[in-house]
């Protein structure tokens, strides 16, 4: 299964978490993931597919 979101380096040392299938930065809790620090999108954007990819895997356990 593809990874749903992607590191996109915004400028030196600032990056954004985009959703691949849209193109778009992705927002968690109403705030756009974008400025973050290596460390900080690294960490979560591995979270954000873990969750992703156990949320399709329900959808499709309910098709």
């Amino acid at each position: 299964m593809a990874n749903r979101y992607a590191l996109r380096m915004d400028l030196p040392q600032s990056w954004a978490i985009i959703d691949v299938f849209t193109g778009q930065p992705a927002v968690v809790r109403q705030r756009v993931m974008v400025g973050m620090s290596p460390q900080d999108a690294n960490a979560l954007v591995d979270q954000m597919n873990i969750r992703d990819v156990k949320r399709r895997e329900r959808a499709e356990r309910k098709s």
